[in-house]
């Protein structure tokens, strides 16, 4: 299944060239997923990633951000729930190849973690080479510019400073805070939909996708699955969130696979 590592460009340097990847030729099919929102209180979700990581035929997955519900750094990957999603990314690492790019639920997850499970950082965005093509990936967030109260929150706590003075804090004072941000961000969005009920920027789109030189994007973070013209040539595919806990709702959790011939949605694999 693995045909050998994939490998990084430099990142983006002075000229504002994206940082790349470049799959290994003996890839045959690669998948991507995002929005777990993976917490101890959504057991059956964790079980359908695990069992999809154990028994895809995929030569790769690649996690495009808000794999955690919440993640307050990578010293509370030793104990309890966040040391079963650490012991899983690592047995799935030892499969086959893992990417993580990180999202808006979980920017803190850091090198100690991602190290010692074997995954590999992404950079959002990063364009991915592979089957003689080029897409980019994202989670998405970034896009939504109309959500201005959110990227104004997300420039404050992507910064050294900001994370720096968490990261400082006591792991139990940490969850705490993010508790509260979580439960004002419930508040503000409450009726308004999958993250806020705010899409990416079409505009915008168009222009990482130009500067990229890419017929296609990826991404996550809106909860709106789909696949969406972008200009002529251009197309972005947005990823399924997943939820497979609760019974009010039908099950949601869709893997999108790029191969040879083109992308195609499909359910999880699961065991047979």
């Amino acid at each position: 299944m693995t045909g050998g590592h994939a490998a990084h460009a430099p990142a983006a340097g002075a000229a504002g060239r994206l940082p790349e990847l470049r799959a290994p030729a003996a890839w045959r099919a690669i998948d991507f997923l995002s929005d777990l929102h993976l917490a101890e209180s959504t057991p059956r979700t964790f079980d359908a990633l695990a069992a999809h990581l154990r028994c895809t035929d995929a030569d790769a997955v690649f996690i495009l951000g808000d794999l955690f519900e919440v993640w307050v750094g990578d010293d509370a990957r030793h104990d309890g729930f966040e040391a079963r999603c650490a012991a899983l990314l690592a047995q799935a690492s030892a499969r086959r190849f893992v990417a993580f790019m990180a999202g808006n639920r979980d920017f803190l997850v850091g090198d100690d973690l991602l190290r010692s499970s074997g995954v590999a950082a992404l950079a959002d965005p990063t364009v991915l080479v592979a089957f003689g093509q080029r897409a980019l990936l994202t989670h998405g967030d970034a896009l939504c510019l109309s959500d201005t109260d959110y990227q104004a929150f997300r420039a404050r706590v992507r910064g050294p400073g900001w994370q720096s003075e968490f990261l400082a804090q006591p792991l139990e004072r940490r969850r705490a805070i993010a508790a509260e941000i979580r439960a004002e961000s419930r508040r503000r969005k409450a009726g308004a939909g999958p993250e806020g009920g705010f899409d990416v920027d079409e505009a915008e789109t168009g222009r990482w996708m130009e500067r990229a030189g890419v017929p296609w994007m990826v991404h996550g973070h809106t909860h709106l699955p789909a696949r969406h013209p972008v200009a002529p040539g251009r197309v972005r595919f947005v990823l399924s969130d997943w939820d497979f806990d609760h019974p009010a709702g039908a099950p949601r959790g869709d893997v999108l696979r790029w191969q040879a011939d083109g992308f195609r949605r499909m359910a999880p694999a699961t065991a047979a």
